[in-house]
């Protein structure tokens, strides 16, 4: 199969966008095509692609820990997290395009995924005590927090869609949002690597960084009252 025939395959076989933000909707996973095409076509299986991915984005976040905040680094750190999401996206994709798709797969994709965002946050406590002129100590203590919402919206996210309802089989696929598309966009993780290009002013990132955790903290409250219900209409 070639590059152009694998990318038309990979069109007709999306994953609904319910529930999905316009970043990664528009931007990540017409990407991941991409990737996943030329994937398909070099002859790569969907681990492989998802350790490509786990390579982006540890080199990118490494280097966050271990380089001091500068322009530079804001652009490199933001290209490698960029590619490690749109690999990320690739996988999943090109298991469906080889008709692979399994459990061990899945496994591998989600403990790269819950790996990426304890280490992120990690990486920016590790540069906030080496680098940045902090105005306090306490600041020390945000990316814990933000790291403890991301993680739980995720592990939650992934318990809330294995234990909920699932779609009548065969039945018409709801619409996607729009304004549900744009209202998720803050806690997307392509706009939360977008900060990382504030890297060359402390300031600047100190400040980016700090909103998207309030309002990540924001949604987590929101994410986690809205599936104990989904679940609790389940059990009833």
């Amino acid at each position: 199969m070639t590059y152009g025939a694998a990318l038309t395959d990979l069109r007709n076989a999306q994953k609904t966008a319910k529930g999905v933000s316009l970043y990664s909707r528009y931007i990540n996973r017409p990407l991941g095509r991409r990737f996943a095409a030329a994937s398909y076509v070099a002859g790569l299986h969907p681990n492989h692609v998802t350790l490509i991915s786990a390579g982006f984005s540890a080199a990118a976040i490494a280097a966050v820990a271990l380089v001091p905040p500068g322009w530079t680094l804001a652009v490199l750190v933001y290209a490698g997290l960029v590619l490690g999401f749109a690999f990320d996206s690739a996988d999943g994709q090109l298991a469906r395009l080889r008709k692979a798709s399994s459990p061990a797969g899945e496994w591998l994709d989600h403990v790269v995924d819950c790996g990426k965002l304890i280490a992120i946050h990690a990486a920016v406590l590790i540069s906030f005590y080496r680098f940045f002129e902090l105005p306090g100590e306490g600041w020390l203590l945000l990316p814990l927090g933000f790291q403890f919402a991301a993680v739980l919206i995720f592990c939650a996210g992934l318990l809330r869609d294995k234990l909920g309802a699932k779609p009548a089989a065969g039945g018409p696929a709801a619409a996607p949002s729009r304004v549900r598309a744009v209202a998720l966009l803050p806690v997307d993780y392509g706009v939360f690597c977008l900060v990382f290009l504030l890297l060359g002013s402390e300031d600047a990132f100190l400040a980016g960084y700090a909103v998207l955790f309030a309002v990540n903290v924001l949604f987590l409250a929101a994410f986690l009252a809205k599936w104990f219900r989904e679940l609790t209409a389940v059990a009833r």
